[in-house]
């Protein structure tokens, strides 16, 4: 048991209890400090660190209210939250005791004790210290992964009149809690923008979860979303917890949830307006606290109108609604993002930094870039690993045809098909042009893999 109580700060005006504590702490603490006077408290915290603090509830000045010790137990937690505190007194009784703990003691032992059971309270406290160091080291790795994980700040710019009035409104809401839904076409950067949001919020420090409700299936939805209890169902091997209850305390980002069917809207809003989860497999509620963010590239308000998509839904993710500028409305920002993008991919195939020449912008700008920033990333990093020269002409663009840009299929009046015969055609001709390759076909079409299965399956394809 040598050591294992780390450093030890015993507090007391009595010498013959410092001396006792001493005498008794020395053989199972890695250091013992000793002080009469407790005005030296804020300067031995601010330059040591304890793992426990044996702190006197009464001294000179009051011998018997123990005022004074509540006085420093209050100055200690200011300095150090964590803090573990035992309070000691000769004039303890049970009221006392329940008031240090309520004020943030940890134990409360009274004088004389016995030395058996202080050293069992002082290894309880030892070990409650060292939960609370791994919680902060936990939450410094969060902060430190998070960091690094969402290192969007430099992509979102822009010096375009769309880009500078969407800017302006994210600086408004970034602070609040409001949730948000962003509105724009594949390849705009809905996630780039709701990272952004994240990291200039309140919860900047906090977990940023993902989900792409267009690749879970119906049969998944409340496990992954909710999470589950184990033998809940016959794969439930272990009690797993749900992305909302993951996201506890932090963002929840819900990307492409116009692909929700109107089963997991009517569910996933149950959650949302009662702000709790419920496992599968149990009937506990689970209070969840996070801030919403949804984005889609469908017109939402459109598919209310056709009742496929439930109107007090979209009035609950759409408290402030964001509309993302498509990149043809915005070719004035295309020198910045190359810039970026060529500096990114320098860095990552450590080849010379190559920059785009007059003749190269002329030829971005006139494209239609119907895949958004997200194509324009892919072309800038194509013509980098290509190209040997050190600015890129417009020539290094040639793969980039007036062809590529996808023709919207427009039915007209005497077109008798339905919406429903037009999309099952366009998904056809995508599987064809692609040799049934999903991926492709699902990126042609501006859709996710998971809504171009669920579509292959409405069709029969």
């Amino acid at each position: 048991m040598e050591n294992n109580l780390g450093r030890i700060l015993v507090i007391d005006d009595n010498e013959d209890v410092l001396f006792s504590a001493k005498m008794l702490l020395r053989k199972h603490a890695k250091e013992v400090v000793m002080e009469k006077n407790p005005k030296k408290i804020p300067f031995l915290l601010t330059n040591y660190e304890f793992d426990i603090i044996l702190l006197d509830m009464n001294y000179s000045q009051d011998i018997t209210s123990g005022q004074e010790g509540f006085y420093w137990l209050q100055e200690i937690l200011k300095y150090d939250p964590s803090a573990v505190v035992v309070m000691i007194t000769a004039y303890g009784d049970v009221e006392m005791a329940v008031r240090a703990v309520k004020e943030g003691a940890t134990d409360f032992v009274l004088k004389p004790w016995q030395n058996e059971k202080l050293i069992a309270t002082l290894s309880a406290a030892s070990k409650l210290r060292n939960s609370y160091k791994e919680v902060n080291q936990l939450k410094e790795v969060n902060r430190t992964l998070t960091a690094e994980l969402n290192p969007t700040q430099d992509i979102i710019t822009g010096n375009s009149q769309p880009m500078q009035q969407l800017f302006s409104i994210i600086d408004k809401v970034a602070k609040t809690d409001a949730d948000i839904l962003l509105l724009g076409e594949n390849g705009t950067g809905k996630e780039v923008i709701a990272r952004t949001i994240h990291q200039r919020s309140s919860r900047a420090d906090k977990v940023f979860v993902t989900v792409d409700m267009g690749a879970i299936t119906e049969s998944l939805f409340e496990s992954e979303l909710f999470g589950h209890k184990k033998g809940a169902f016959t794969d439930a091997k272990e009690d797993r917890i749900g992305r909302i209850e993951a996201a506890n305390g932090g963002t929840l980002f819900l990307d492409e949830i116009g692909n929700l069917s109107l089963a997991m809207q009517a569910k996933l809003l149950t959650v949302l307006q009662r702000r709790e989860v419920i496992r599968v497999g149990t009937n506990k509620p689970i209070p969840v606290n996070v801030r919403l963010i949804c984005a889609t590239n469908m017109p939402l308000k459109e598919m209310v109108q056709r009742n496929e998509f439930r109107q007090d839904l979209l009035y609950r993710i759409n408290t402030v609604e964001l509309n993302l500028p498509p990149l043809r409305n915005r070719l004035d920002d295309i020198p910045l993002f190359a810039e970026h993008f060529l500096g990114v991919y320098a860095r990552k195939y450590k080849q010379p930094l190559k920059r785009l020449s007059d003749s190269g912008l002329a030829r971005l700008r006139r494209y239609n870039w119907p895949g958004n920033v997200r194509e324009l990333q892919h072309v800038l990093e194509r013509a980098s690993i290509m190209s040997d020269n050190r600015e890129l002409q417009a020539d290094d663009f040639f793969f980039l045809t007036e062809t590529e840009a996808p023709q919207p299929i427009t039915p007209t009046i005497t077109d008798s098909r339905s919406l429903d015969d037009l999309e099952r055609e366009a998904v056809m001709r995508a599987l064809d042009k692609h040799e049934g390759n999903i991926s492709k076909a699902a990126k042609e079409l501006g859709l996710s893999r998971g809504a171009l299965y669920r579509r292959l399956e409405k069709y029969e394809l």
